[in-house]
């Protein structure tokens, strides 16, 4: 059996190269990003998981902080995953801020990433807003559409800002305070604020359709 060292080789027959070797990096770096967490992550950490040398990663990531982006972009899935259609825009959207709480509250390298405040105003930080703004954004107007093919509004006369706001808004908080609205808060954001603006956009007559 190979001895399990820092630095140490990978063994005989196993030898890896491009995207290959890249790819067992990033593994071993998200591996070692669930073990120790973002703040404790370091090279020798990742170099003995992924039985190579330091030099191999500072080749490729010469910075910790692009080492990390690097294995979150090759291990995190889109977000959020597809909503299912619950039958009206109000229960489509909060499932939707649902799973997007949800998925970034179970990927805990994420988390660790958003409440350190040593990445704010990185392309770290900046990526994972990004990401989850989009994949919301992409997803708000599926749910858009699929309310307009029930009937409930038009979505050609919702602005851009009030269809991304339950996304932006979520997304936001969570980023502000580190954890996941409660959820009592998220039903807010989609009854208080979102639906009336809906409401008055949404329409000629100035209604949408919903469950209450």
């Amino acid at each position: 059996m190979p001895k399990d060292v820092k630095g140490g080789s990978p063994p005989p027959g196993r030898r890896r190269r491009g995207a290959a070797l890249e790819a067992a990096l990033l593994d071993a770096t998200w591996d070692e990003l669930l073990a120790v967490g973002c703040h404790d992550l370091t090279y020798e950490g990742v170099a003995a998981r992924a039985r190579t040398s330091r030099t191999v990663l500072y080749r490729r990531w010469p910075q910790r902080l692009d080492l990390i982006l690097a294995a979150l972009r090759h291990r995190t899935p889109p977000l959020p995953p597809p909503v299912p259609d619950t039958g009206s825009l109000r229960t489509d959207v909060l499932a939707l801020l649902d799973q997007i709480t949800t998925r970034l509250t179970e990927i805990t390298p994420v988390l660790q990433v958003l409440t350190d405040s040593r990445t704010r105003g990185t392309d770290l930080s900046d990526y994972l807003a990004e990401r989850s703004r989009e994949g919301g954004g992409d997803a708000m107007a599926d749910l858009l559409d699929r309310a307009a093919r029930r009937g409930e509004l038009d979505p050609s006369r919702i602005p851009a800002p009030v269809a991304a706001l339950p996304v932006t808004l979520v997304s936001s908080e969570m980023l502000i305070t580190h954890q996941a609205p409660s959820p009592a808060a998220v039903t807010a954001v989609v009854d208080d604020i979102f639906l009336p603006l809906v409401a008055h956009h949404g329409r000629a007559d100035g209604t949408v359709n919903g469950d209450g």
